[in-house]
Protein backbone atom coordinates (compact mmCIF):
# COMPACT_ATOMS: atom_id res chain seq x y z
CA UNK A 1 0.00 0.00 0.00
CA UNK A 2 1.46 3.74 -1.17
CA UNK A 3 2.27 5.41 1.90
CA UNK A 4 0.24 9.11 1.30
CA UNK A 5 2.65 12.07 1.36
CA UNK A 6 1.67 14.17 4.32
CA UNK A 7 1.70 18.40 3.13
CA UNK A 8 3.44 20.75 5.18
CA UNK A 9 3.05 24.24 3.79
CA UNK A 10 4.88 25.94 6.87
CA UNK A 11 8.36 25.67 7.51
CA UNK A 12 9.25 25.95 11.01
CA UNK A 13 12.43 25.13 12.98
CA UNK A 14 12.10 22.49 15.79
CA UNK A 15 9.10 20.84 14.21
CA UNK A 16 8.07 17.50 14.74
CA UNK A 17 7.62 16.60 11.19
CA UNK A 18 10.46 14.29 10.78
CA UNK A 19 9.68 12.15 14.04
CA UNK A 20 5.83 12.13 13.71
CA UNK A 21 5.33 8.67 12.68
CA UNK A 22 7.21 7.83 15.61
CA UNK A 23 5.11 9.83 17.96
CA UNK A 24 1.86 8.29 16.01
CA UNK A 25 3.05 4.86 17.08
CA UNK A 26 2.28 5.31 20.75
CA UNK A 27 -0.99 7.31 20.09
CA UNK A 28 -4.35 5.41 21.38
CA UNK A 29 -6.61 3.33 18.72
CA UNK A 30 -9.28 5.88 19.07
CA UNK A 31 -10.10 9.42 20.06
CA UNK A 32 -12.46 12.41 19.35
CA UNK A 33 -10.75 15.03 19.17
CA UNK A 34 -6.72 15.67 19.21
CA UNK A 35 -5.49 18.90 21.10
CA UNK A 36 -2.40 20.32 20.07
CA UNK A 37 -1.98 23.03 22.49
CA UNK A 38 1.72 24.52 21.53
CA UNK A 39 0.65 24.06 17.42
CA UNK A 40 3.48 25.71 15.99
CA UNK A 41 3.92 23.59 12.42
CA UNK A 42 1.33 21.28 13.41
CA UNK A 43 3.02 18.44 12.16
CA UNK A 44 1.37 15.99 14.59
CA UNK A 45 -2.10 17.22 14.09
CA UNK A 46 -1.52 17.05 10.39
CA UNK A 47 0.12 13.58 10.41
CA UNK A 48 -2.96 12.29 12.44
CA UNK A 49 -5.16 13.52 9.83
CA UNK A 50 -3.57 11.79 7.38
CA UNK A 51 -3.70 8.96 9.16
CA UNK A 52 -7.07 8.62 9.81
CA UNK A 53 -6.54 9.23 13.52
CA UNK A 54 -9.41 11.37 15.27
CA UNK A 55 -12.51 12.95 14.45
CA UNK A 56 -11.75 16.57 15.13
CA UNK A 57 -8.72 18.66 15.85
CA UNK A 58 -8.04 21.68 17.55
CA UNK A 59 -4.92 23.61 17.27
CA UNK A 60 -3.77 26.53 19.47
CA UNK A 61 -0.47 29.25 20.11
CA UNK A 62 0.06 31.91 21.61
CA UNK A 63 1.39 32.98 18.07
CA UNK A 64 -1.97 34.62 17.32
CA UNK A 65 -0.21 35.85 13.50
CA UNK A 66 0.27 31.71 13.53
CA UNK A 67 -2.74 30.88 14.21
CA UNK A 68 -4.76 33.26 12.01
CA UNK A 69 -2.25 31.93 9.01
CA UNK A 70 -3.19 28.36 9.99
CA UNK A 71 -7.22 29.45 9.79
CA UNK A 72 -6.18 31.11 6.49
CA UNK A 73 -4.59 28.08 4.92
CA UNK A 74 -7.22 25.77 6.30
CA UNK A 75 -10.19 27.75 5.32
CA UNK A 76 -8.94 29.66 2.46
CA UNK A 77 -6.48 27.78 0.32
CA UNK A 78 -6.79 28.93 -3.00
CA UNK A 79 -6.59 32.58 -1.88
CA UNK A 80 -3.67 32.49 0.16
CA UNK A 81 -1.77 30.41 -2.08
CA UNK A 82 -2.30 32.74 -5.01
CA UNK A 83 -1.36 35.73 -2.36
CA UNK A 84 1.75 33.89 -1.62
CA UNK A 85 2.52 33.59 -5.35
CA UNK A 86 2.44 37.05 -5.89
CA UNK A 87 4.84 37.91 -3.02
CA UNK A 88 7.15 34.76 -4.31
CA UNK A 89 6.98 36.63 -7.72
CA UNK A 90 7.68 39.86 -6.52
CA UNK A 91 10.70 39.22 -5.02
CA UNK A 92 12.93 38.22 -7.99
CA UNK A 93 13.95 41.44 -8.58
CA UNK A 94 15.67 41.99 -5.32
CA UNK A 95 14.80 39.33 -2.88
CA UNK A 96 16.73 41.16 0.02
CA UNK A 97 15.52 44.54 -0.25
CA UNK A 98 11.77 42.69 -1.21
CA UNK A 99 12.36 40.54 2.27
CA UNK A 100 13.18 43.56 4.56
CA UNK A 101 10.04 45.25 3.55
CA UNK A 102 7.70 42.60 3.92
CA UNK A 103 9.01 41.83 7.16
CA UNK A 104 8.11 45.57 7.94
CA UNK A 105 4.36 45.48 6.25
CA UNK A 106 3.77 42.15 8.55
CA UNK A 107 5.16 43.68 11.65
CA UNK A 108 2.61 46.42 11.19
CA UNK A 109 -0.07 44.52 9.88
CA UNK A 110 0.37 41.34 10.99
CA UNK A 111 -1.15 39.80 7.42
CA UNK A 112 -1.20 35.39 6.66
CA UNK A 113 0.49 36.22 3.53
CA UNK A 114 3.37 38.31 4.49
CA UNK A 115 4.12 35.89 7.93
CA UNK A 116 3.93 32.56 5.25
CA UNK A 117 6.34 34.18 2.96
CA UNK A 118 8.74 35.20 5.72
CA UNK A 119 8.40 31.09 6.78
CA UNK A 120 9.51 30.49 3.22
CA UNK A 121 12.50 32.75 3.50
CA UNK A 122 13.75 32.99 6.61
CA UNK A 123 17.30 31.34 7.96
CA UNK A 124 16.29 27.73 8.81
CA UNK A 125 12.75 28.29 9.06
CA UNK A 126 13.45 29.85 12.30
CA UNK A 127 11.25 32.37 14.32
CA UNK A 128 13.14 34.83 16.14
CA UNK A 129 11.44 38.47 18.12
CA UNK A 130 13.00 40.94 19.40
CA UNK A 131 11.67 42.65 22.91
CA UNK A 132 8.75 44.34 21.69
CA UNK A 133 7.68 41.13 19.96
CA UNK A 134 8.43 41.98 16.26
CA UNK A 135 9.58 39.44 13.58
CA UNK A 136 13.24 40.39 13.38
CA UNK A 137 14.99 37.01 11.75
CA UNK A 138 17.28 37.50 8.74
CA UNK A 139 16.38 35.97 4.94
CA UNK A 140 18.23 32.92 3.82
CA UNK A 141 19.89 34.73 0.86
CA UNK A 142 20.68 31.10 -0.69
CA UNK A 143 17.54 30.56 -2.04
CA UNK A 144 13.52 32.17 -2.71
CA UNK A 145 11.32 29.90 -0.43
CA UNK A 146 9.60 26.89 -1.50
CA UNK A 147 8.35 27.62 -5.22
CA UNK A 148 4.34 28.54 -5.55
CA UNK A 149 3.49 25.73 -7.58
CA UNK A 150 4.38 23.46 -4.75
CA UNK A 151 3.40 25.73 -2.19
CA UNK A 152 -0.02 25.73 -3.47
CA UNK A 153 -0.12 21.83 -2.93
CA UNK A 154 1.00 22.16 0.41
CA UNK A 155 -1.61 24.50 1.30
CA UNK A 156 -4.23 22.50 -0.79
CA UNK A 157 -3.42 19.15 0.88
CA UNK A 158 -3.47 20.43 4.69
CA UNK A 159 -7.32 22.42 3.84
CA UNK A 160 -8.38 19.27 2.23
CA UNK A 161 -7.65 17.12 5.58
CA UNK A 162 -8.13 19.56 8.14
CA UNK A 163 -11.23 21.76 6.49
CA UNK A 164 -14.41 21.48 8.65
CA UNK A 165 -13.03 19.37 11.31
CA UNK A 166 -9.94 21.76 13.01
CA UNK A 167 -10.83 24.45 15.82
CA UNK A 168 -8.09 27.05 15.81
CA UNK A 169 -7.63 29.42 18.51
CA UNK A 170 -4.79 31.64 20.02
CA UNK A 171 -4.60 31.08 23.82
CA UNK A 172 -2.79 30.38 26.88
CA UNK A 173 -2.23 26.97 26.54
CA UNK A 174 -3.83 25.87 30.20
CA UNK A 175 -7.50 27.43 28.91
CA UNK A 176 -6.84 25.05 25.90
CA UNK A 177 -6.49 21.92 28.04
CA UNK A 178 -9.88 22.82 30.58
CA UNK A 179 -11.59 21.83 27.62
CA UNK A 180 -10.23 18.16 26.86
CA UNK A 181 -13.11 14.96 27.92
CA UNK A 182 -11.65 11.86 28.81
CA UNK A 183 -12.49 10.83 24.82
CA UNK A 184 -9.46 12.63 23.60
CA UNK A 185 -5.88 13.29 23.28
CA UNK A 186 -3.52 15.90 23.71
CA UNK A 187 0.32 16.30 22.38
CA UNK A 188 2.40 19.01 24.10
CA UNK A 189 5.63 20.21 22.11
CA UNK A 190 6.36 23.36 24.64
CA UNK A 191 8.98 25.80 25.14
CA UNK A 192 10.75 25.36 28.22
CA UNK A 193 12.77 28.00 29.61
CA UNK A 194 16.36 28.10 29.34
CA UNK A 195 18.88 27.63 32.89
CA UNK A 196 19.83 31.74 31.67
CA UNK A 197 15.60 32.08 32.79
CA UNK A 198 15.82 35.08 30.37
CA UNK A 199 13.06 34.73 26.93
CA UNK A 200 13.77 32.65 24.39
CA UNK A 201 13.26 34.50 21.08
CA UNK A 202 11.86 32.06 19.36
CA UNK A 203 8.79 32.23 21.05
CA UNK A 204 6.55 34.95 22.19
CA UNK A 205 6.44 34.29 25.77
CA UNK A 206 8.19 31.04 27.64
CA UNK A 207 6.21 28.20 29.56
CA UNK A 208 7.59 27.84 33.18
CA UNK A 209 8.82 24.78 34.56
CA UNK A 210 6.75 24.40 37.40
CA UNK A 211 3.87 26.31 35.91
CA UNK A 212 3.64 23.38 33.50
CA UNK A 213 4.41 20.68 35.60
CA UNK A 214 1.46 22.08 37.67
CA UNK A 215 -0.41 21.53 34.37
CA UNK A 216 0.58 18.05 33.84
CA UNK A 217 -0.38 16.88 37.60
CA UNK A 218 -3.76 18.35 37.32
CA UNK A 219 -4.37 16.33 33.57
CA UNK A 220 -3.48 13.00 35.52
CA UNK A 221 -5.70 13.70 38.31
CA UNK A 222 -8.84 14.34 35.57
CA UNK A 223 -7.40 11.25 33.60
CA UNK A 224 -6.79 12.76 30.42
CA UNK A 225 -4.39 11.07 27.87
CA UNK A 226 -1.77 13.06 26.67
CA UNK A 227 1.84 12.72 25.15
CA UNK A 228 4.56 15.27 25.76
CA UNK A 229 7.71 16.27 23.83
CA UNK A 230 9.83 18.30 26.08
CA UNK A 231 13.59 17.43 26.42
CA UNK A 232 16.67 15.98 24.30
CA UNK A 233 20.00 15.25 24.31
CA UNK A 234 22.94 15.56 21.97
CA UNK A 235 25.50 13.53 22.81
CA UNK A 236 26.71 14.42 26.13
CA UNK A 237 24.35 17.93 25.99
CA UNK A 238 21.27 17.62 27.22
CA UNK A 239 18.53 20.03 26.44
CA UNK A 240 15.91 21.21 28.69
CA UNK A 241 14.78 19.63 32.00
CA UNK A 242 13.63 16.14 32.43
CA UNK A 243 10.28 15.88 33.63
CA UNK A 244 9.75 15.21 37.82
CA UNK A 245 9.33 11.26 38.45
CA UNK A 246 6.87 12.14 40.34
CA UNK A 247 4.18 12.78 37.49
CA UNK A 248 4.25 8.91 36.53
CA UNK A 249 4.77 9.19 33.22
CA UNK A 250 6.41 6.83 30.99
CA UNK A 251 10.03 8.53 29.06
CA UNK A 252 10.38 7.25 25.22
CA UNK A 253 13.31 8.27 23.74
CA UNK A 254 13.04 9.01 20.02
CA UNK A 255 15.46 9.13 17.38
CA UNK A 256 16.35 11.78 15.83
CA UNK A 257 19.29 11.75 13.82
CA UNK A 258 22.60 13.07 13.65
CA UNK A 259 22.74 16.99 14.25
CA UNK A 260 23.33 19.50 11.53
CA UNK A 261 26.69 20.79 14.10
CA UNK A 262 27.99 17.62 14.53
CA UNK A 263 27.54 16.82 10.87
CA UNK A 264 29.51 20.34 10.06
CA UNK A 265 32.35 19.31 12.97
CA UNK A 266 32.76 15.35 11.60
CA UNK A 267 31.17 14.42 14.39
CA UNK A 268 29.00 11.08 15.25
CA UNK A 269 26.80 12.98 17.81
CA UNK A 270 22.91 12.21 17.59
CA UNK A 271 20.22 13.87 18.86
CA UNK A 272 17.57 12.24 21.32
CA UNK A 273 14.33 13.30 21.87
CA UNK A 274 12.36 13.08 24.89
CA UNK A 275 8.60 11.72 24.21
CA UNK A 276 6.36 10.98 27.81
CA UNK A 277 3.06 9.47 28.40
CA UNK A 278 0.82 10.41 30.54
CA UNK A 279 -0.60 7.21 33.50
CA UNK A 280 -3.58 6.76 31.70
CA UNK A 281 -2.66 6.78 27.71
CA UNK A 282 0.53 4.25 28.94
CA UNK A 283 -1.93 1.94 30.78
CA UNK A 284 -4.28 1.87 27.77
CA UNK A 285 -1.42 0.86 25.05
CA UNK A 286 0.58 -1.45 27.45
CA UNK A 287 -0.47 -4.45 25.83
CA UNK A 288 1.68 -3.37 22.31
CA UNK A 289 5.16 -5.74 22.21
CA UNK A 290 8.03 -4.08 23.96
CA UNK A 291 11.35 -3.19 23.13
CA UNK A 292 14.32 -1.46 25.28
CA UNK A 293 15.96 1.93 22.93
CA UNK A 294 17.71 4.75 23.25
CA UNK A 295 18.25 5.76 27.31
CA UNK A 296 19.97 7.45 30.08
CA UNK A 297 21.73 4.89 31.73
CA UNK A 298 18.20 2.65 32.92
CA UNK A 299 16.45 0.07 30.85
CA UNK A 300 13.08 1.87 29.85
CA UNK A 301 10.63 -0.92 28.79
CA UNK A 302 8.93 0.74 25.67
CA UNK A 303 5.52 -0.04 23.52
CA UNK A 304 7.27 -0.45 20.16
CA UNK A 305 3.88 0.49 18.64
CA UNK A 306 1.06 -0.25 16.81
CA UNK A 307 0.78 -3.10 13.96
CA UNK A 308 -2.15 -2.44 11.63
CA UNK A 309 -4.34 -4.77 13.27
CA UNK A 310 -4.13 -2.36 16.36
CA UNK A 311 -4.99 0.62 14.53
Amino acid sequence: MKKKTIPHPIPYQGSKRNLASEILRYFPPGFATLYEPFAGSAAITIAAAVDGLGDHYHINDLNKPLMDLWRAIIESPREMASQYASLWHRQLDDPRKFYDMVRDDFNRTGRPDLFLYLLARCVKGSVRYNSQGDFNQSPDNRRRGMRPETMRMQIEGVSYYLKGRTTITSMDYRNVLEGVTLSDLVYMDPPYQGVCGTRDPRYLQDVPFSEFVRALDELNRRGIRYLVSYDGRTGDKIHGQRLPDDLGLTLIELYAGRSSQATLLGRNDVTIESLYLSPSLADEISHAPVVYRYTRGEQLCLMEGRTSDYR
